[in-house]
């Protein structure tokens, strides 16, 4: 089951095992069970260390791991952890076996301060590049906490559980029986949701920074480490680490990097800047900013930074077609990645709304998986490159629709139909699908600082060529900026620049 180049990154890993495993397996007869079988005794056989013994567990096949001789861990696999879940494997064997997770202090102390049972259990797809970010952190808090437990569930071998509990978005996330999240979330993230937000005055002791980075993309990062390097004293107010990077599956235009994907390439980011001394501040949203004798950010939960200087670097989002059903069905059959939720919707009819590269990308993508593919694009051609189209033309299971403009998806419970207006002939036609995929673009994240600096007619903030805003002493970089290409090199490239342009003010201020 295991290749031979897998084998021998799994035997480095469990080299590094500081107590002895048990798997304990729910098994019976049937073909799902043998496979699950088949890699535990595989993995099993690779170290001493690890053992296999039965156990009844609520879902057959599914084991759970956990040390020799102790009580149960509560991390359990439903389902063949491969794909990319084999990393949450791995990382669960080494912490249940003993190895401290890489998290901050403070939010271990959280975590072990929950006073009451949490039974989560996360539907994933092996495709899907999100759901391990979300495996690994609750596997992380059932690890610290013995009040907490999480099993992962592969889709495709509960393919059953998915259509009762109608999940069409992964990772879904349920507690204690009920729907809790679905999609991309931090450790931080949950545990906010789980326990509430950090107060206020956990940040009143902070001191004024010298500079101060708003978002965790390339560009925030790159700034974070450019800053650092000068020696000035450097903080980051970060929603979500990696930012809109972390949708990204493969990456073959980094200089030097023939090919990475996204999640990897923003936590080998994350690591480089913890090299530096710089105040990460993860699970925060800024809400507004200005300029006094200091520049003044509030939080959303009402603290107070200030510093000498600052670099706006929010990133995008996915842009909204803004039509009825859009908010109604999200992760209910509207998706904005093919690579995640593709799998949810074999043989079935879909639209991707888009005839953009990204949309088009999508489509060729999903032609694999759904029955049919409605690709729907607002102007008279499409806007993806010629080699994209060519590839497009070529599946039997696709049909392009120019000059159509999205009006209605409706459906019950979740997405059964989408409607749209032929912009020619002003005729609605309705296409009856049980996904919809919208890809038209980006949209910046600076609707907070419409009052504070000044915005293109997009939403982008205006720069110079030092990065700086119309705003003494703010900078900006990256999607959120009216930079003329958003990618991931130029928006490292300008934080870069906007931290030198900031230290370089500093200069001039003393």
């Amino acid at each position: 089951m295991l290749d031979n180049e897998t084998k021998e990154q799994l035997q480095q890993y469990l080299a590094l095992l500081e107590s002895e495993i048990v798997f304990s397996a729910s098994l019976d007869e049937s073909d799902d069970s043998k496979k699950v079988e088949d890699f535990l005794t595989e993995v099993a056989e690779m170290d001493a260390k690890i053992s296999i013994e039965a156990k009844k567990l609520k879902r057959t096949p599914s084991f759970e791991i956990n040390k020799q001789g102790a009580e149960s861990s509560g991390i359990i696999f439903a389902g063949l952890p491969m794909g990319h879940e084999f990393t949450s494997f791995i990382l669960a064997l080494l912490q249940v076996g003993g190895r401290a997770p890489k998290i901050e202090d403070n939010m271990i102390q959280q975590i072990k301060s929950i006073d009451r049972t949490l039974t989560f259990e996360t539907y994933v797809s092996l495709t899907c590049h999100n759901c391990p970010d979300v495996v690994q952190a609750l596997n992380i808090m059932s690890v610290i906490n013995p009040k907490i437990s999480h099993t992962m569930i592969e889709g495709g071998m509960y393919q059953a559980e998915i259509d009762e509990k109608q999940v069409m978005a992964v990772p879904t996330v349920f507690l204690n029986d009920e729907e809790f999240d679905s999609g991309r979330m931090t450790i931080e993230q949950i545990v906010e949701k789980v326990s509430g937000p950090m107060s206020a005055d956990e940040f009143a002791d902070k001191e004024t920074f010298d500079v101060l980075v708003i978002g965790g993309g390339p560009a925030g990062a790159s700034s974070a480490i450019y800053a650092a390097r000068k020696g000035i004293k450097t903080g980051m107010v970060v929603e979500t680490f990696g930012g809109q990077v972390l949708e990204t599956l493969g990456i073959e235009n980094v200089i030097g990097t023939p090919y990475v994907e996204g999640p990897q390439l923003m936590r080998q980011v994350e690591e480089h800047v913890k090299q530096y001394d710089v105040d990460i501040m993860k699970g925060q949203r800024a809400k507004s900013i200005q300029k006094n004798d200091l520049i003044e950010v509030e939080l959303e939960n009402g603290a107070q930074l200030k510093a000498k200087t600052a670099i706006l670097s929010t990133g995008a989002r996915w842009r909204a077609i803004n039509v009825p059903g859009e908010k109604e069905f999200k992760n209910k059959g509207i998706a904005y990645c093919p690579h995640c939720d593709g799998p949810l919707f074999k043989d079935k009819e879909v639209v991707v709304v888009g005839g953009g590269n990204s949309g088009i990308e999508a489509a060729i993508d999903l032609a694999g998986l759904a029955k049919h593919i409605y690709v729907l694009e607002f102007l008279p051609e499409l806007k993806a490159d010629q080699v994209l189209q060519k590839k497009l033309y070529s599946l039997s299971n696709v049909t392009v629709i120019t000059n159509a403009a999205t009006k209605e998806i409706t459906g019950s419970s979740h997405v059964e139909a989408l409607t749209y207006t032929d912009r020619l002939t002003n005729e609605e036609h309705t296409l009856n699908v049980e996904g919809v995929f919208i890809l038209i673009g980006l949209m910046p994240n600076t609707e907070w600082l419409s009052d504070t600096v000044a915005l293109s007619d997009r939403g982008e903030i205006l720069t110079d060529k030092h990065g700086a805003t119309n705003v003494e002493g703010i900078f900006a970089a990256g999607d959120c900026t009216d930079s003329a290409y958003k990618q991931i090199i130029i928006s490292m490239g300008a934080g870069a620049t906007a931290a030198l342009g900031a230290f370089d003010y500093l200069i001039r201020q003393t």
